[in-house]
């Protein structure tokens, strides 16, 4: 019988050990879920906080313009469907009578609100090589041709007969012999006068 006690109580002694190993490897797999835990909470907030990033930035692309499209800018001029071409040589606009006719125009479109432009014949200074230079500028629909420089005004005289819904003004030369000519000496008055004849252009094609 002590015999069987004996035993009895070895195995009621081995009993402490095996609950102490089972304890071990529980605070163990609590551990390491509790560090699990907070790396994936880490993890979310981090997914938070980037999405979040996203959203106010995305919010305040659109809040600039209170989430309206863009005005636009009430100083843009709007123009009438009238263009006034200016033809000159190969210096363009750069200087001397042409840069004053050009002003002269610009001066005109604040008034009118007509398209100005220029057409430089490069190349040649020629009535032969500025004329294809001048069918541009039919063929682009100018109502107003403004001409200046000896083989530009000589070439535009020379169309003003066969093109008599286009107004011309010639500036240092040709003739008014046509009613749709209008000339223009060159001198210090020459951007006053040349403003006045494309008003005066401008307003004939209403």
């Amino acid at each position: 019988m002590a015999k069987q006690v004996r035993q009895v109580s070895q195995a009621r002694a081995a009993r402490p050990e095996r609950t102490g190993r089972f304890a071990v490897l529980g605070r163990a797999t609590v551990t390491w879920l509790r560090s699990l835990r907070g790396r994936t909470v880490a993890l979310a907030a981090g997914g938070v906080a980037v999405a979040a990033a996203v959203a106010v930035t995305v919010g305040f692309l659109p809040s600039q313009n209170g989430g309206r499209p863009p005005i636009p800018d009430t100083r843009a001029r709007h123009y009438v469907d009238v263009d006034a071409c200016l033809l000159t040589g190969e210096r363009g606009i750069s200087g001397g009578t042409a840069a004053a006719v050009w002003q002269g125009m610009q001066e005109a479109s604040v008034k009118t609100h007509a398209r100005v432009s220029y057409e430089q014949v490069t190349g040649e200074q020629s009535t032969g090589n500025a004329r294809p230079f001048l069918n541009s500028l039919f063929q682009r629909s100018c109502d107003v041709v403004l001409a200046v420089g000896r083989p530009e005004v000589a070439v535009a005289a020379q169309a003003a007969p066969t093109h008599r819904k286009v107004g011309f003004v010639l500036v240092g030369g040709g003739s008014a012999a046509v009613s749709n000519v209008t000339t223009v000496s060159a001198g210090d008055g020459v951007r006053a006068e040349v403003a006045g004849a494309v008003e005066r252009a401008v307003a004939g094609r209403d």
